[in-house]
C-alpha cells in the first residue's frame, strides 16, 4: 500500500529543509520559491520569527544548529548571480586557514569573483577578482574554497611574508595535499615576483621532501 503524500505545507517544509540542510541553514527567495514558497509567504514567515533574513535575497532558518562554517555559506549565497548561481570562492588568507596550512589570525574573509562582479563587499571582506577554474575549487557543505595548490599559487602573488609562505608550502607537501611538480609547473605561468616567492619556499624544503 503506498503511503499518501504529506500536505501541501509539510511538503514544502521538507523541500526547504533538505535544501537548508545542505547550506548550514541557509536558502535564497528563489530556492524557497522553488520549495512552494510564495513571495507573500515569505515575508510571512520572516513576520512570524521562522526564518531570518541575513542579506538581500538570502534567509536561515531560525532554529537550525550554528556551523563553523556557516559565514562562508552566507557569502557564497550573498554572491549569487541573476541565475541564483554563487560566484564566490573563498581564498587567499582565509581557504590557507581552512586547510590548516597558516596560523594567520586575521578577521578579514577573502573571496575570489569574476571581473565582472559588482556587488560591494560587505564589512571585513575583500574581494580578489580572478577566475578560478573548476579544477582549482573544493566543494564545502554549502560554499567552495580555492584548492590547496591554487590556495598556494595565491599566496605567492599576495604580501604573505616568506615565513608564513614557506610554512604552508613545506606543510602542504608534507600532508600530501600538493605535489612539488605541480607547484613546479604553476611558477611558468606567475608573474616574475610571485615565481621568485614560490621557488624560494620550495628551497627551504627538506631535500627528501622536494624530489
Amino acid at each position: 500500500m503506498s503511503r499518501s503524500p504529506l500536505p501541501v505545507s509539510q511538503e514544502r517544509t521538507r523541500l526547504l529543509f533538505e535544501t537548508a540542510d545542505q547550506q548550514s541553514g541557509y536558502f535564497t527567495a528563489r530556492q524557497a520559491e522553488h520549495a512552494g514558497y510564495s513571495r507573500r509567504l515569505h515575508t510571512h514567515y520572516v513576520g512570524i520569527g521562522a526564518w531570518r533574513r541575513t542579506a538581500s535575497g538570502v534567509y536561515r532558518l531560525r532554529d537550525y544548529p550554528w556551523s563553523e562554517d556557516e559565514q562562508f555559506v552566507q557569502l557564497s549565497l550573498w554572491s549569487r548571480d541573476a541565475h541564483d548561481e554563487p560566484q564566490a570562492v573563498v581564498s587567499h588568507d582565509t581557504a590557507l586557514r581552512l586547510h590548516d596550512l597558516s596560523d594567520i589570525d586575521s578577521a578579514r574573509i577573502h573571496l575570489t569573483i569574476p571581473s565582472t562582479f559588482r556587488k560591494i563587499a560587505p564589512q571585513g571582506v575583500v574581494l580578489h577578482k580572478g577566475k578560478v577554474s573548476p579544477r582549482d575549487r573544493q566543494l564545502r557543505a554549502g560554499y567552495t574554497v580555492t584548492t590547496p595548490a591554487r590556495t598556494l599559487v595565491d599566496a605567492a602573488k599576495s604580501p604573505l611574508s616568506p615565513e608564513h609562505l614557506n610554512s604552508a608550502v613545506r606543510e602542504a607537501i608534507t600532508r600530501g595535499l600538493v605535489r612539488t611538480r605541480t607547484l613546479l609547473q604553476a611558477v611558468e605561468e606567475l608573474p616574475p615576483e610571485a615565481a621568485s616567492r614560490l621557488i624560494a619556499a620550495l628551497t627551504h624544503m627538506p631535500p627528501a621532501e622536494v624530489a
